[in-house]
């Protein structure tokens, strides 16, 4: 059996020293290389086979902390991996404890389109993988046509708008990665925060609703508004990129920071909906009468439809298998939730009868968070301010 591990790592900020990412904030050599020290850290402990990073300024820097997960690793296998000389060196926990180097990973990097000059940054994301990558990676952030969603007076009639998404906030990668004797679509994501979007008037120095002396409660409740349309418009445009690798029969794997709960509307789109238990019981769409409904037929026919394309949590399959309910990846005032996810097809459902792939473990990697209230939560500006999380992945023989 082939195994794998897959995991998500939003690093918060990843930029050189010295080098002005927002407005009046930086690095001092010394903080980076902390920071630097302390991702190599994280990444090293995780040791996953695919990873795909968040808030990545620049590529260099990302090869630095690689670097130094390569020195960290190959130092404690030195010291703690048996040579061939002992016998007792096939043991099967220094299999566990073997970390293997990325030296010879792939690593493709997604800069950001709306990326400006210092002060003005937006950051990109990346994908690594020790399984290397079956054809180049795509990037999708300007879309080829704008995506235009109607909007429609209640009751489904008349005309009332339309809501256009012509470049997503941030860029979205999907590699074909090799893992056995299949090859997977991996996606990797961040979409847009729930940061209020405002707007600043031509020849303005700043939006009104940024005032917070002459506060304005009803203007900024719309900014959010905006983030919101932002957020789910850029998971449709998630969706039917997947959908199109489901279309050609291809396993999808998606990770990355949804900044929105599995059970937000926009993590809904993303992973599609879930069938009803029968629609045999459902009024049809065209009923004439109140006894017209879907037959037994149609049900397992829309059934079918629904269920397969439709994507799996990772952290809800585990949460299911282990009785277990305290993961989360966000902290912040009080409020602990997972907004970081990893979605699989059902080619990894246990409960599908043609999967040759399931989850064996989730990780959640989240001992460094807090709710910022904690007298150590400046830390958090140097370490990331997500939790990690991995899945261990096991492909069954064909």
């Amino acid at each position: 059996m082939t195994r794998f591990t897959i995991a998500s790592f939003n690093v918060k900020n990843l930029i050189g020293a010295d080098r002005e990412y927002y407005q009046f904030m930086k690095y001092t050599p010394e903080e980076y290389a902390w920071k630097r020290d302390w991702l190599a850290d994280q990444l090293h402990s995780m040791d996953a086979d695919i990873v795909g990073f968040q808030e990545i300024f620049d590529e260099e820097s990302l090869r630095d902390v690689i670097e130094d997960t390569d020195r960290q690793g190959i130092a404690l296998n030195d010291a703690a991996i048996p040579d061939r000389s002992k016998r007792y060196r096939k043991k099967a926990i220094f299999r566990k404890l073997a970390f293997t180097p990325y030296a010879e990973a792939a690593l493709a990097f997604a800069p950001n389109l709306n990326d400006g000059k210092p002060g003005h940054r937006r950051p990109g994301l990346a994908l690594l993988s020790r399984l290397g990558f079956a054809e180049p990676p795509i990037i999708i952030q300007e879309l080829p046509e704008p995506l235009v969603i109607p909007m429609t007076a209640l009751g489904g009639d008349g005309d009332a708008g339309h809501f256009t998404l012509k470049r997503l906030s941030r860029p979205i990668i999907m590699a074909r990665i090799p893992v056995g004797d299949q090859v997977i679509s991996v996606f990797n994501c961040h979409l847009k925060s729930k940061l209020g979007e405002f707007i600043r008037p031509e020849g303005a120095e700043f939006a009104p609703e940024a005032d917070l002396v002459n506060y304005d409660p009803a203007a900024r409740a719309v900014g959010p508004l905006r983030a919101a349309l932002r957020r789910m418009a850029e998971a449709v445009v998630l969706r039917r990129a997947i959908l199109e690798q489901l279309g050609m029969g291809r396993p999808v794997m998606v990770l990355g920071d949804f900044n929105d709960g599995e059970h937000a509307v926009s993590s809904e789109i993303i992973s599609g909906e879930v069938p009803f238990k029968n629609y045999s019981w459902m009024l049809r769409h065209n009923a004439k009468a109140g006894n017209d409904r879907y037959s037994r037929e149609e049900n397992e026919q829309i059934t079918e439809a629904v269920d397969s394309v439709r994507l799996r949590s990772a952290e809800k399959m585990f949460v299911r298998k282990s009785l277990r309910d305290i993961v989360f990846t966000s902290a912040f005032g009080g409020v602990y939730e997972s907004i970081d996810q990893i979605y699989m097809s059902r080619h990894f459902d246990p409960e599908y009868s043609k999967a040759f792939g399931e989850m064996e473990y989730f990780s959640v990697f989240n001992d460094h968070l807090t709710d910022g209230s904690h007298p150590e939560a400046p830390y958090n500006k140097l370490a990331s301010d997500h939790g990690q999380i991995m899945a261990h992945m096991q492909m069954r023989r064909r």
